[in-house]
């Protein structure tokens, strides 16, 4: 059962001090939370004012900052608010050589577009999930058997709905035999829901700044591999 630290997303170091930005940082926060049990990373590369990019240059930094300290895997966002133009993207990720997978959320446009692209480049795919029309969508796209994971993403929902929801996408991707592993995860509110459900299912999770800044019990995380450690302690990463 798989669990990835995600080191940074959009968060700024305004939201918490210990955000990672530069490679340096994320390698710093890489073998803190591979010691602390992470055994992959999701990481959003910034330039060197702290701007998400999808630069090969500052992609490829950040990537390999992660490698040259850790054997387990990095992937990288795909975002749209990073490169709004969808030629442009494409264009840059084409170029990338560091990251192992990328992220790529079904709701977004151009999603599929991108998901191909990235395939066509040789890179693994995350397939973000976060509702039942998207698990549709990844069903009707032909790639579902061409993914590297499956993200169940619990994060448009209310704490009290996230199990519900759960049980609706799981249900159709289990229907449809789609055997491509499964990660599910939440954030801020339903962070440790989504966590703990995920446990509680047997599948992979994730948790990091990008997430949650908050421990279980409520309190403020001194940084990521806090977090990670708080993870493993609720059962998360057991194989």
């Amino acid at each position: 059962m798989l669990l990835q630290a995600a080191l940074n997303g959009r968060r700024t170091r305004a939201e918490h001090e210990a955000v990672p930005l530069s490679p340096a940082d994320l390698q710093a926060d890489a073998i803190a939370c591979g010691d602390a049990g992470a055994h992959a990373f999701h990481v959003h590369p910034r330039d060197p004012l702290g701007v998400e990019r999808l630069d090969p240059e500052w992609v490829d930094a950040a990537a390999n900052a992660v490698h040259d300290v850790s054997r387990w895997p990095v992937s990288v966002s795909t975002g749209p608010w990073i490169e709004g133009d969808q030629r442009r993207r494409v264009a840059l990720l084409s170029r990338w050589t560091g990251p192992d997978a990328a992220s790529v959320n079904l709701s977004e446009d151009e999603a599929l577009d991108t998901m191909r692209s990235l395939l066509g480049s040789g890179i693994r795919v995350e397939a973000g999930v976060w509702s039942v029309e998207d698990a549709e969508l990844l069903l009707r796209s032909g790639m579902a058997d061409r993914v590297e994971r499956v993200l169940v993403e619990l994060i448009d929902v209310p704490g009290s709905d996230v199990e519900a929801l759960a049980d609706e996408i799981h249900s159709i991707l289990d229907r449809a035999d789609v055997l491509a592993p499964r990660l599910q995860h939440g954030e801020d509110a339903t962070a440790w829901v989504a966590l703990d459900d995920a446990v509680r299912r047997g599948i992979g999770t994730r948790i990091g700044l990008e997430d949650v800044l908050e421990l279980p019990d409520g309190s403020r995380a001194s940084g990521n591999a806090a977090l990670v450690a708080a993870a493993r302690d609720l059962g998360a990463g057991d194989v």
